[in-house]
């Protein structure tokens, strides 16, 4: 899936979307100078060589670790001459082979389209290569002088052409690696924190809530174009008809099914707000959607119109943990993740982060309640009860199948209810 701001939009003043041969040819007839980021060819890929780099994958690890473009192939650089390239002769699986061969680590994200004008007359041949958060990526060959000696390089590009990284330059470039890993982790941890915080003050009365956030790998640059209501809205109703869809959901009610009596999303900040904490019926919910393609999502799992059919008597002290509501509020976070996804054309994976938790500085047990038969739920038998709840994770590619994305929604299930003892299977 191509991303959807490149230098032919910005060029252009094209709204995020796909890029189409005619933004191809405008760019080209204005003599869109060569960059970082966008380079000309004006023949398709050439195969590998003995005792040379193969050239295609020398240029696509140059920019994926500066940050990222297009390399188009059927326009010649010097003059940016529309010149067009024979669409049978492309060969999209081998370019991939030679970059799987001839690039670590790899390049999950690289895409390669064939665009052709309305009258089918001129075709160029788009790589696009996204910017990677696991630069530096070096590029493998041989020697002609000594076959079975294998080298290494780190190219990156520097204006208009490719260049080779020095020592001091590659250190940066893996020191920078595991700094924006760290980055990512706080800012991972600042929005459970926030949303941990923004909940909890709102309760009633001390619950168990599940929290937990979706953040795209590589998110979408702050110069792309902001949501706005009407798009915010309409990407939680899109996720509510995808999660209605299902057989059960009247049945398991998650946090989309909660948050249907806020239509109205409210402004934050680079984010859409939609809650219920203020309300006084219904479990409460809450949920952000970003402009850079995070969801963030929460719901009381202690609240349930069935609470009363459980004795006090026969439970233990401590919080009850409906289940079936963590289910459904694991489904709910991956469908609303996909669909904002699929709103902003992002693509990169989907990383999911998810947890249990009460808020509360003192610990408190955790009773895993279970559905035995709609409207009937019990504590099973030799479950733990734990006092913290370990955050789990998940991922998911933005244009997944429903199938996938049930995987995944099953996958951070199953590693929460295990922690309670049970088998998210039986």
């Amino acid at each position: 899936m191509a991303r959807s701001w490149t230098r032919l939009h910005e060029h252009l003043g094209a709204a995020p979307g796909h890029l189409d041969f005619d933004m191809v040819a405008k760019a080209a007839a204005d003599r869109l100078a060569e960059s970082d980021d966008l380079d000309w060819k004006e023949q398709l890929p050439q195969p590998p060589r003995e005792g040379r780099w193969n050239e295609l994958a020398k240029d696509v690890a140059a920019m994926a670790n500066t940050r990222g473009g297009l390399i188009i192939f059927g326009v010649r650089d010097t003059t940016c001459e529309l010149v067009g390239i024979n669409p049978g002769e492309v060969n999209i699986e081998q370019y991939a082979q030679w970059v799987r061969n001839h690039v670590q680590p790899y390049l999950p994200d690289l895409t390669f389209t064939i665009l052709t004008s309305a009258d089918g007359a001129t075709s160029v041949l788009v790589a696009d290569v996204p910017a990677s958060p696991m630069a530096p990526h070096l590029v493998y060959g041989t020697a002609a002088r000594d076959k079975d000696q294998q080298a290494a390089v780190a190219p990156y590009r520097d204006r208009d052409h490719t260049a080779w990284m020095a020592e001091h330059q590659l250190e940066r470039a893996y020191r920078d690696r595991f700094t924006r890993v760290a980055d990512a982790d706080t800012t991972l941890q600042q929005l459970v924190d926030h949303a941990q915080q923004t909940v909890t003050l709102h309760q009633r009365e001390a619950s168990a809530w599940f929290i937990a956030v979706a953040r795209p790998e590589r998110p979408l640059p702050r110069a792309a174009a902001r949501m706005t209501h009407q798009s915010a809205g309409f990407v939680v109703a899109q996720a509510r008809d995808r999660v209605a869809q299902e057989s059960d959901v009247h049945l398991i009610p998650g946090a989309l099914t909660s948050l249907e009596i806020v239509s109205n999303p409210r402004p934050g900040l680079r984010r859409w707000v939609l809650n219920t904490l203020s309300l006084r019926a219904g479990r409460e919910a809450y949920a952000e959607l970003h402009d850079d393609g995070t969801v963030v999502l929460a719901a009381n799992l202690t609240w349930s119109s069935s609470r009363d059919l459980l004795r006090p008597d026969d439970l233990p002290f401590g919080l009850l943990v409906h289940q079936h509501t963590l289910d459904a509020c694991c489904r709910d976070l991956c469908v609303l993740a996909s669909q904002l996804a699929r709103h902003l054309r992002l693509d990169s994976s989907l990383l999911f982060h998810a947890t249990v938790t009460t808020g509360s500085q003192k610990a408190v047990p955790l009773i895993p309640v279970v559905l035995d038969h709609p409207g009937f739920t019990s504590v099973p038998d030799r479950a733990r009860y734990p006092h913290t709840v370990q955050p789990v994770t998940a991922s998911l590619l933005p244009a997944a199948e429903d199938e996938m994305l049930k995987e995944s929604a099953q996958e951070l299930f199953t590693d929460l209810t295990n922690q309670f003892g049970l088998d998210a299977q039986m």
